[in-house]
């Protein structure tokens, strides 16, 4: 694989991120794992250098970024048109985690170094990344609560399922497809209950709309 002279550094990053996690999974998150990939790339290494001077963090960050957007390659809007919502997600995920299966090693890593006090914040914001990356190619629109409490949830259930998926050493990580399966299922009685307590209460009296009528009476 070579990479166009013209590239921006973006496009190195997401170019150069795959080959970094296929090295780091023996070398780790280093330079030398950045320095691998880009002789692979038949890149100059002090490009390479200068696309990843944030270090490992930056290298992991680009990778998973490089994940969702191979997955929106796999699973095209058209595709999964016809499937039902929870066909959708479970597609995604696992469309994911066979992008993530040939560098497990390189994942696990990858995750305790965004254990890492330092790199905390940025490692929750990768997992909120990747369950919005997900609703999206779902075809996911909601812009009010929705939209966070979506996020919030399947992030969670992505996170523990990255979880077994490390440890699962069954016949085509039948174990992890079960567990995500189960999991997804109760993220959808659980947006179904949601639906249905919204109907319920929405022409209820609401009390910030009473106090807002004392504060501010109709003339």
């Amino acid at each position: 694989m070579t990479i166009a002279a013209d590239a921006t550094l973006d496009e190195i990053r997401l170019a150069l991120a795959p080959l970094i996690a296929a090295n780091a999974a023996f070398d780790g998150w280093t330079a030398e794992a950045r320095d691998f990939a880009a002789d692979q790339a038949e890149l100059d290494r002090d490009i390479a250098r200068l696309a990843f001077e944030g270090g490992a963090a930056e290298m992991i960050d680009a990778w998973f970024a490089s994940i969702d957007a191979a997955m929106r390659d796999q699973l095209p809007a058209e595709r999964i048109a016809a499937m039902k919502i929870r066909e959708r997600i479970q597609a995604l995920v696992e469309a994911r985690l066979a992008l993530l299966h040939p560098n497990r090693d390189a994942l696990r890593r990858a995750l305790a170094i965004l254990a890492l006090p330092p790199n905390t914040a940025r490692g929750l914001a990768l997992g909120w990344r990747s369950a919005d990356a997900i609703w999206r190619a779902a075809g996911d629109t909601a812009t009010d609560y929705n939209h966070y409490t979506k996020r919030a949830i399947l992030g969670a259930v992505y996170a523990a399922t990255i979880t077994v998926f490390l440890d699962d050493e069954s016949e085509d990580y039948a174990e992890t497809r079960g567990f995500l399966a189960r999991r997804i299922a109760g993220i959808m009685r659980f947006e179904k209950a949601k639906a249905g307590f919204l109907d319920r209460t929405q022409n209820l009296p609401s009390l910030s709309r009473f106090i807002g009528r004392l504060r501010y009476p109709v003339a």
